[in-house]
């Protein structure tokens, strides 16, 4: 069994989501590479949230199809870059048992984690009760030595046949029986803004929410609708990739 771990960036990161004011969300910007988080990091944020599909796009793999053994090494290299807490996207953990992934993440370095309930291979959501299963043995490995970042995917994976409502009523079913498991934080992720205030007031735990639209609600207005903690998936690094097809463009054609 990996011995239970509590370090000063876990603590950080942890007290990073309690006591914030309406309007003031903990915005964690998500870097790719370890170039991209020394830039968030000398801007001011007090921690940062890797995207796996941001890290995927970066290494040359599709979304989900990113080795384990390369995301972590990236992980624990942005880690490395920077004196600030790191919270790491793993997304459904990829098959490792609860006491090889969290040893896995505490080599790299990682403070936190992003889990989802979503099982790509089969394709469809996992049962909520095994999904709290993990999350509580992933506690018990890791005590209070990572930040645990339920994801609950039923506003994207919910079924071809579920409207917002219903899917808000899933994921706060799902919510509760993950905080209850030792989750920390609970990220509906692509729930409408709409709904947030709703997920808020039934979910006893922090609310994670995506800013993945340069044109929809700021980070301010989502912290006011209900969130505390806002990340930005891929967004950050396709900005940057357009920016810098915009600066090759006025360059002018290589000779």
């Amino acid at each position: 069994m990996t011995a239970p771990a509590t370090t000063d960036g876990a603590r950080t990161l942890r007290a990073l989501h309690h006591g914030r004011e309406p309007g003031d969300p903990l915005v964690l910007p998500g870097p790719w590479d370890a170039a991209s988080a020394r830039v968030f990091a000398d801007a001011g944020f007090p921690a940062l949230a890797t995207p796996s599909a941001g890290i995927a796009a970066s290494l040359g793999h599709q979304d989900g199809q990113t080795p384990p053994q390369e995301m972590f090494a990236t992980i624990a290299r942005i880690v490395r870059a920077v004196d600030i807490p790191v919270s790491a996207d793993v997304e459904a953990g990829y098959g490792l048992a609860p006491e090889e992934l969290v040893e896995r993440l505490l080599e790299t370095g990682a403070v936190g984690c992003n889990l989802e309930d979503f099982d790509r291979a089969a394709g469809r959501l996992v049962e909520p009760g095994r999904q709290a299963d993990l999350l509580a043995a992933v506690r018990a490995e890791a005590g209070e030595g990572l930040v645990i970042n339920a994801r609950v995917d039923t506003f994207v994976h919910g079924g071809p046949d579920i409207g917002p409502e219903a899917a808000a009523t899933a994921a706060i079913e799902r919510a509760r029986l993950y905080v209850e498991a030792g989750a920390d934080c609970v990220y509906p992720i692509l729930a409408p803004p709409e709904l947030l205030p709703r997920l808020a007031a039934a979910i006893d735990a922090p609310l994670n929410a995506a800013a993945f639209d340069p044109d929809g609600p700021s980070p301010r207005e989502l912290g006011r609708l209900g969130a505390t903690r806002i990340t930005f998936g891929p967004r950050l690094l396709r900005q940057t990739m357009a920016a810098a097809a915009d600066l090759v463009k006025r360059l002018g054609p290589a000779p």
